[in-house]
């Protein structure tokens, strides 16, 4: 459930993982979104290929962008062949950071050997907003419904990471 963006792919070299960080950057101070720049020696990034656990530990590196203050944040995070495999959540944040989310992606996808963009709002497909509000719309209609449904259902919840959870059950 929710109104997510999926992206997978891999940079053509190091220059474009360079020249990625540098219009990310740009992006972000223009729309005063905060970020952080990151390397790590030795992190474990989860990933799925064809249904499959695809997991990779090693040297990870990119950017971390928080879009607004009530979404996902935005991790462009490569590994050491400059693959990427993430998601943002957007939807309680409203359309304007969705659409934002996708203006950074086309930003940097020339910068790809490949790029795969999974949007569940569709504005990726259509630059179409009256389809992703109406996608989102849905999904706040299904928050509440399960809610209705079970008393024991609260959401959203931010995990430590920064994710979101639409809906837990308390025990």
């Amino acid at each position: 459930m929710g109104v997510t963006v999926n992206f997978t792919g891999q940079l053509n070299s190091k220059s474009d993982y360079d020249e990625i960080l540098k219009v990310t950057q740009e992006y972000a101070d223009k729309h005063e979104m905060p970020y952080l720049v990151f390397e790590e020696e030795n992190k474990l990034l989860m990933r799925v290929k064809d249904e499959k656990d695809w997991d990779y530990q090693g040297l990870a590196r990119g950017i971390r962008i928080q879009p607004h203050v009530s979404s996902e944040p935005l991790n462009l995070e490569f590994d050491k062949d400059y693959i990427i495999q993430e998601y943002c959540k957007t939807q309680f944040s409203g359309i304007e950071t969705h659409i934002k989310v996708i203006e950074i992606l086309r930003l940097i996808e020339p910068y790809f050997d490949w790029l795969e963009v999974n949007d569940e709002g569709e504005y990726w497909e259509t630059n179409n907003p009256e389809i992703t509000q109406n996608h989102i719309d849905k999904c706040f209609e299904i928050i509440e419904e399960e809610k209705g449904k079970n008393k024991n259902i609260n959401g959203p919840f931010r995990i430590k990471d920064g994710r979101i959870v639409d809906l837990m059950e308390n025990k």
